[in-house]
C-alpha cells in the first residue's frame, strides 16, 4: 500500500508541474504573438498596417 501512495504522490507532483509548465508556455506564446502586437497597434492610434494589407488582399477597399 505504501508503494501506491508514493506512486500517486509522484504522479500528482509530475502532473502538476507539467500542467503548470505547459499552461505557462501557452500563455507566454499568446503574449508574444498576439497580445503584445495588439498593444503596439493600439498605441499607434490608427488602423493597423496588417489589417489594411489583409483588407486590400481580400478586395474590401
Amino acid at each position: 500500500m505504501s508503494g501506491f501512495t508514493f506512486a500517486a504522490a509522484l504522479g500528482l507532483a509530475l502532473g502538476f508541474l507539467f500542467g503548470v509548465g505547459c499552461a505557462a508556455a501557452v500563455l507566454y506564446t499568446i503574449y508574444l504573438s498576439g497580445y503584445r502586437a495588439a498593444l503596439r497597434d493600439a498605441a499607434n492610434g490608427g488602423t493597423a498596417k496588417r489589417y489594411v494589407q489583409e483588407t486590400r488582399r481580400m478586395g474590401r477597399t
